[in-house]
């Protein structure tokens, strides 16, 4: 049974066309001011790109179904546009996400409408300078003053960071040190004591503003509790399958933009007088590569229709995120050295991909992570 339908080719084709006429022309330039128009956004919401999974009386699509964000994922992987699904990714299925499942009505008529239409950008903020993957670190504040939360401490790492107008972030609210009860608090831009620090430089993903945040004796309203106080660490493990899952599928579909891009050039570049393809170390390389891609594909499908029938969990959002970023390195790797020469050169996609792709393995939880994850339920099985 096909992965995709004839509604989803249909919403294809418009995504194709936001692609072509919004995205394609200013790759270059958004690479050189390291971020992307907000002119991209507005286009994204106006053409429906944007808010897919939203409620329709919030300005969203109202529509549940993965796969039409399978859909912008394979579309903008398809021109290279890596740090825009990426930025993307955060506002849809990371704060959208939670401001759907966790906020207020409230919160979800004041920021909703902006994020579906694009005239608001989101970031989430849990990474801190000296913390990573182990979210229990944090040592940002939230304490309550009446009726306010008063947040102190910094960030980094944030995407969307630079730029963004809402900042969901992770903060400690009580519990013992080596217990710490966590909640998620909503802070909008301009806020007093909130600031953003340097534009980070990063190997890829040029195009992808990051951001260190700070939090100076920061005031939001008690109203502004996204979810339930000290549920923070609790409302994160429910979200996080979903932010895997966005993660694999845009490493996937890297996978096979990559994989077409090749195809292309080594059938039209001759070595030895013969089209590079036509060499048996080549068809050979190729061979494994499409060979692990679509089988990989079939993986990944199914997890998504998982996720759509609520049946994704974390050690299966975890197999998919380490297998298919892992993959995306060996295949885009391999791209590059079947392009020669011209695979280093910036001005051709598969370079850029390579740069964009490294970081896919570390967010969202590295590798090492997910494989702890996946391991502490092998060990939970076998002691039953």
């Amino acid at each position: 049974m096909p992965f995709y339908e004839a509604e989803h080719e249909e919403f294809r084709a418009v995504v194709r066309e936001y692609v072509a006429r919004e995205v394609t022309p200013h790759l270059e330039r958004w690479d050189e001011q390291r971020l992307v128009d907000r002119d991209a956004w507005l286009a994204a919401g106006a053409q429906g790109v944007l808010g897919i999974r939203f409620p329709e009386e919030h300005g969203g699509g109202g529509q549940h179904d993965y796969r039409y964000r399978c859909v912008v994922a394979d579309e903008l992987a398809r021109v290279g546009a890596a740090a825009v699904s990426s930025g993307f990714g955060i506002n849809e299925d990371i704060v959208g996400s939670y401001l759907t499942e966790l906020g207020t009505p409230e919160q979800q008529a004041a920021w909703l409408p902006g994020l579906a239409a694009g005239e608001l950008v989101a970031s989430m903020a849990m990474t801190e300078p000296a913390v990573g993957s182990n979210l229990r670190g944090i040592s940002t504040t939230a304490r309550r003053d009446g009726d306010e939360w008063v947040v102190n401490g910094a960030k980094t790492f944030i995407t969307n960071g630079y730029t963004s107008d809402l900042v969901v972030v992770v903060a400690r609210t009580g519990g013992e040190p080596s217990r710490p009860a966590f909640s998620l608090l909503l802070v909008p831009a301009g806020t007093p004591g909130f600031s953003r620090g340097r534009k980070l430089r990063k190997v890829g993903l040029h195009a992808q503003d990051t951001a260190e945040l700070f939090f100076d004796d920061v005031r939001v309203p008690a109203a502004n509790l996204l979810g339930i106080e000290g549920r923070g660490f609790f409302h994160l493990t429910d979200q996080l399958p979903l932010e895997r899952l966005s993660i694999a599928y845009r490493a996937l579909a890297a996978c096979e933009a990559a994989l077409d891009w090749t195809l292309d050039y080594t059938a039209s570049r001759d070595v030895f007088g013969r089209p590079v393809i036509d060499h048996q170390n080549s068809r050979f390389r190729l061979a494994e590569l499409v060979t692990e891609v679509e089988v990989t594909r079939a993986f990944v499908e199914q997890q998504v229709l998982r996720f759509e029938s609520g049946g994704l969990d974390a050690v299966q959002a975890a197999k998919a995120k380490w297998w298919t970023t892992e993959l995306q390195k060996r295949v885009v790797d391999a791209c590059v050295q079947l392009h020669g020469g011209y695979g280093y050169m910036a001005e051709y996609p598969i370079a850029r991909a390579f740069v964009d792709g490294r970081v896919q393995t570390i967010v969202g939880g590295t590798t090492e992570i997910m494989k702890e994850i996946i391991g502490r339920s092998l060990s939970t099985r076998a002691a039953r």
